[in-house]
């Protein structure tokens, strides 16, 4: 199956699932390739056929855009190396989810979460310490039985009931012996945070020079201003307020920026936030789909954050 395919397979499932699903972020170099959202839940998606394409850079840029955004990065892939992705198991791939579309369908269609992660040596489960606790008080039975029936140390079940994970097969070992489910889901929309390794995200990458005086007027607004590198928009902006967020693009007007505002409408429909084109020359057209064009002489005379407001809002086509 093709990249191409495989990622209309994956949108056409997020939509019967209810999600809302932007446009395919079809340009390069991409941090994703669609935001998606449900309610209150936003994710920002890349789809790939074998996940060790995935790199460190790309995986930092899009934990970058999940704070900005409030919105969660997830990797939904076929394979890595010779081996398929196991159902039902949550891998991480710098510091984001990773899982199959097996996964994705049972958790985000079936509302079946995955109770399995996978870290370095083995797979495993996220023990309910309390319950496991409770359930060896009513069967009468001291840390010290339990770990001799799980081959383990006193102080190892002592420490799952303080929250410490299993493996899988300690996991099973408990079920069986308790006739109870003891695992816990693996909370995959809050990032997984309670099981995935801490990773430093490196500081986030400097404005080019060409796009310098455009972050030196969105700063004297008032916004904060946040480049990207991989992403069909230059910035991520937010107000101080963090109420108003704002995808921002820059080059000349070409077919190249009409389809990065495309896409950048799209993106923020999805994300709910408005988006905005610094053009040299608009030729006298105002808007992309939703994305306002500003010319870059009279973006540049902007001192106000309201006047850029109501700019973008009476520009725009459709609504954030």
């Amino acid at each position: 199956m093709s990249r191409s395919a495989l990622v209309g397979n994956i949108t056409a499932m997020f939509e019967d699932a209810g999600f809302t699903v932007s446009d395919r972020c079809a340009i390069r170099p991409k941090s994703f390739d669609i935001a998606a959202r449900r309610g209150d839940d936003v994710l920002l998606l890349k789809v790939l056929a074998n996940i060790d394409a995935f790199d460190g850079y790309t995986g930092a840029e899009m934990r970058r855009l999940g704070e900005y955004l409030h919105a969660t990065p997830i990797v939904v892939g076929l394979r890595t190396r010779d081996e398929e992705l196991n159902p039902g198991v949550v891998y991480f791939r710098h510091g984001v989810p990773v899982f199959s579309p097996d996964t994705a369908m049972d958790l985000f269609i079936e509302g079946v979460p995955p109770l399995i992660y996978a870290a370095p040596g083995g797979l495993y489960v996220n023990i309910d310490g309390d319950l496991l606790s409770d359930i060896r008080n009513e069967h009468d039975m001291s840390l010290g039985k339990l770990a001799n029936e799980l081959g383990v140390s006193r102080r190892t079940v002592s420490k799952y009931e303080d929250g410490m994970n299993a493996s899988v097969e300690v996991a099973a070992q408990l079920e069986e012996l308790f006739n109870k489910p003891l695992a816990s889901p693996v909370d995959v929309l809050d990032g997984a945070e309670d099981v995935r390794d801490v990773v430093d995200t490196p500081e986030e990458p400097e404005a080019t020079p060409h796009d310098a005086d455009i972050v030196t007027v969105l700063t004297r607004v008032g916004f904060e201003v946040h480049p990207t590198a991989r992403a069909p928009f230059k910035t991520v902006s937010e107000d101080e307020s963090r109420e108003r967020t704002m995808l921002t693009g820059h080059s000349d007007f070409n077919r190249t920026a009409e389809k990065r505002a495309r896409i950048m409408s799209s993106v923020g429909q999805v994300t709910r936030t408005r988006s905005v084109y610094v053009v040299d020359r608009a030729g006298g057209q105002e808007s992309v789909e939703g994305t306002a064009l500003i010319e870059r002489e009279e973006f540049e005379r902007i001192d106000d954050p309201e006047e850029l407001e109501n700019l973008i809002r009476d520009r725009g086509e459709v609504e954030a």
